[in-house]
């Protein structure tokens, strides 16, 4: 199957603008917690162990299958932070994919940055192996491999996300393996972090902006 394409911009960082002026950051991990749940595997895929290495990868597929192995303590912040596999296998017609959930613990409405790393859009793990890049999307990569052929791009620009509180908002991650990784999905443990910067909405020009990171670590095999 012929690689998809999509025109992206040259990345130049991101940039605070204004507010909850704060960098990504994917500095060392926190402590972490033990934890084994998926959500499933893409329709109509067999979730059964199969044939690959070790019997692990779901059969009829052709890449190695994906599961959560830990996540960070919780953050010093009002969130909740939580993520689940939504496909645990990569095929022909998509990469695995997780979900990353953020939830307003507070009695206030909540405005967060940046508002595309919250959801680990466009990180990539500790090793630079594999990159995380917002679902639906098309990118420059081999359909069943799933490795970039080309660096991706980010506009420069700081986005913000309101959360009202005691409410969840929601984003879904395709994992493709990094331009500059080994092969096209590689097996091992791979950690992500990412930064949250925090401020209650109504008192954004005087109240003290929060930050902390928080990351969770994948398994593929």
């Amino acid at each position: 199957m012929s690689p998809t394409r999509r025109s992206l911009l040259r990345f130049s960082g991101l940039a605070a603008t204004g507010l909850l002026a704060g960098c990504v950051s994917n500095g060392a991990s926190p402590n972490t917690t033990d934890t084994t749940t998926t959500d499933g595997g893409l329709p109509g895929s067999n979730n059964t162990t199969g044939n690959g290495a070790g019997g692990t990868r779901p059969t009829g597929t052709g890449g190695p299958g994906l599961s959560l192995h830990s996540t960070d303590e919780q953050p010093n912040l009002p969130l909740e932070l939580a993520v689940k596999v939504t496909h645990d296998v990569a095929t022909d017609d998509a990469p695995p994919q997780l979900k990353v959930t953020l939830t307003n613990t507070s009695d206030e409405q909540l405005t967060v940055g940046e508002g595309r790393a919250i959801f680990f859009q466009y990180k990539t793990d500790d090793d630079r192996q594999l990159m995380l890049l917002p679902a639906a999307e098309e990118y420059d990569a081999e359909p069943g491999c799933w490795r970039l052929n080309e660096p991706i791009a980010v506009t420069e620009e700081y986005r913000m996300r309101t959360v009202d509180p005691g409410t969840s908002i929601s984003e879904k991650i395709d994992l493709y393996g990094a331009p500059e990784g080994d092969g096209c999905l590689p097996v091992g443990n791979f950690h992500f972090t990412t930064t949250y910067n925090v401020v209650p909405t109504e008192s954004m020009e005087t109240a003290e902006q929060k930050s902390d990171a928080w990351g969770f670590t994948v398994t593929l095999e």
